[in-house]
């Protein structure tokens, strides 16, 4: 197996996709089954049946326990098989799956994968975005046949959009723009700040306070913990202008990781305008499509197959000083996983983000 972060949250869906049927996710490798107890509660057992090794997922719930479909073993929510229909119904001992502790939060399903009495749900970083009231909120899921890592790489880089995303999310301003790398604990920030210079189409498109021809300040402040989530701010506003005269969005990059080569890429859009317009979200998923789905995705799949089971940093890539914030992000998963120490988020409240972005008059400050 490729070398992972065991002890840690990865996110396994999103909350609306399990229901009271069986859900398949490969996580790290390691097949899991996912399903709504009766109770509502999430449940995630081992998707691989102890006899025969036939995914789970592939059965029926019979109340809250999970019927195999080839010979109908049953198994409850903590993994023990409780019943056989075959002979004298005598269960053997190690016929059982492992249970993975869940906690669903932020519109989306967490599953620590490691030791479960190191669970600890205060691990999970802040994506209270998506739950808030004020801002209007789309997201989805994309299966991108690419390492997590390289993902991480292009999102937390984003120079590239100058050049991948033309037309879109291209501006000379972000590769112009001075990179700023912090760490705080395990948790990584690569921060632009873009004044007075020229918008992003996107950007043009989305604020109704645009003028034609208009430079502005924009930002672009990316928040990473590990193994792979990471959150964006990003926005536009007046030049010398707060923040809050403009408009932004929290761009949601969740990677989770499938094997060594495929990877669960859940994304999300927090918007500050059109709250309430429905439309307005079904227009981020026509960006998202285009920007992730036609541009970046060929891209870093490309890279991939290029690659093949190699890893990028044992071939000595020559690096430029936009790679700061994806190589400060290795250099603390690899320590991590080293150990297969937990991470250690130390990023701030969204809430008190937000409130203290409301009473500056500074459009950079205070950064994510």
């Amino acid at each position: 197996m490729s070398a992972y972060l065991r002890e840690a949250w990865y996110a396994a869906a999103w909350s609306h996709e399990i229901g009271r049927s069986l859900l398949s996710r490969t996580i790290i490798e390691t097949p899991v089954a996912l399903y709504r107890a009766e109770s509502g509660a999430v449940v995630a057992i081992g998707d691989s049946c102890p006899h025969r090794l036939v995914p789970l997922s592939l059965g029926r719930l019979e109340g809250d326990l999970v019927e195999c479909a080839y010979h109908g073993l049953r198994f409850d929510p903590t993994g023990a098989c409780v019943h056989s229909p075959h002979g004298d119904g005598k269960i053997p001992v190690k016929m059982r799956v492992p249970s993975y502790p869940v906690v669903e939060r932020h519109q989306l399903v967490w599953v620590w994968m490691g030791e479960p009495a190191h669970a600890d749900a205060s691990k999970i970083p802040d994506f209270s975005c998506h739950d808030d009231p004020e801002l209007g909120f789309v997201g989805g899921m994309i299966e991108m046949s690419a390492n997590y890592q390289l993902i991480t790489d292009n999102l937390l880089d984003l120079t590239h959009a100058d050049f991948v995303h033309k037309g879109i999310l291209s501006t000379p301003a972000i590769p112009r723009s001075r990179l700023e790398t912090i760490q705080k604990g395990t948790t990584v920030y690569a921060n632009r700040w873009m004044p007075n210079d020229e918008i992003q189409p996107a950007h043009a498109h989305i604020w109704a306070g645009h003028v034609p021809g208009e430079t502005c300040d924009q930002w672009a402040y990316m928040r990473w913990d590990a193994p792979g989530h990471m959150l964006l701010d990003v926005g536009v506003t007046k030049v010398g202008a707060p923040r809050t005269e403009g408009v932004f969005v929290y761009g949601t990059d969740i990677l989770t990781p499938k094997n060594a080569t495929t990877t669960y890429y859940f994304w999300g859009v927090t918007r500050s305008y059109r709250v309430d317009d429905p439309a307005a979200g079904e227009e981020w998923k026509g960006f998202v499509n285009v920007a992730f789905g036609t541009q970046d995705k060929p891209m870093l799949e490309a890279q991939q197959q290029a690659l093949g089971v190699r890893n990028i940093d044992d071939l000595g890539p020559v690096l430029l000083p936009c790679d700061a914030g994806a190589v400060r992000a290795r250099r603390v998963l690899a320590s991590l996983i080293k150990e297969q120490v937990s991470p250690s988020p130390e990023d701030p409240p969204l809430a008190a983000h937000r409130a203290a972005v409301r009473a500056s008059a500074n459009p950079v400050k205070p950064a994510l």
